[in-house]
């Protein structure tokens, strides 16, 4: 998984599984021309929003850009699906809009203790993808690999202007590296230490954040708050 392409980062605010216990699955059957708005999915103007649907038995699992208040789809939106969601139920997703609802983050459970954050432009009605580095790969130089033992994590996105918001990414990784967390500097601790040489760390960050056409790139990066995990 390579985060600098996207903004698809593994594990996203909690609000958006909230309504969903962590070990259990969120699942809907949706009517054959059924669109469920997501949480928060309505646009600050009201014009557009983000519904999801699914074929009988839940295959075939899309977001999709809905006209309002006609509720016509739009378009499919990229890198939603059965290849990387685990909840079929509309509430488990969460859209985040920008003041001109013309970019929204959208937030799902990729795994039962992983979710993903990705950002969206929508330029005539059409959503594209907004590209850029996450804030782990600025600090560590490296992305998060399939080999990362992530326990949890929490990335999110907080709209300050139309194009600026705040980007977020807390996550708890275990390592048998000890020096892991020292490496990262003031972006990481060692949140606990467990038998066998295992090490459990905590790594925060946060960053101002701003858009340029279908990038965005980070303007100042520092350490975000540690500690209470369970109050992700």
């Amino acid at each position: 998984m390579h985060l600098r392409h996207a903004i698809t980062i593994l594990v996203a605010a909690l609000v958006a599984c909230a309504a969903t216990p962590a070990g259990a699955t969120a699942e809907y059957d949706y009517g054959a021309d059924e669109y469920v708005i997501i949480d928060g999915g309505l646009s600050r103007d009201t014009r557009t929003s983000l519904a999801a649907h699914a074929e009988p038995g839940g295959g075939n699992f899309h977001v999709w850009l809905m006209a309002e208040p006609a509720h016509r789809r739009i378009a499919m939106l990229d890198a939603i699906g059965d290849d990387n969601n685990l909840d079929t139920k509309a509430n488990a997703y969460h859209a985040e809009w920008s003041a001109d609802s013309r970019h929204v983050a959208v937030s799902w459970r990729r795994e039962r203790h992983a979710l993903q954050l990705n950002l969206y432009g929508v330029e005539g009605r059409r959503p594209h993808l907004i590209t850029g580095p996450s804030l782990f790969h600025d600090v560590a130089g490296r992305d998060i690999g399939k080999d990362d033992d992530i326990r949890r994590g929490s990335p999110s996105i907080e709209w300050r202007t139309a194009n600026r918001f705040v980007l977020r990414e807390r996550m708890m990784l275990m390592t048998t590296d000890a020096g892991f967390a020292g490496r990262l500097g003031r972006f990481a601790r060692i949140a606990e230490r467990h038998e066998g040489g295992w090490f459990l760390v905590e790594f925060s960050a946060e960053a101002d954040c701003v858009l340029a056409g279908r990038r965005y790139r980070i303007a100042a990066l520092r350490p975000g708050p540690f500690g209470d995990a369970d109050g992700w």
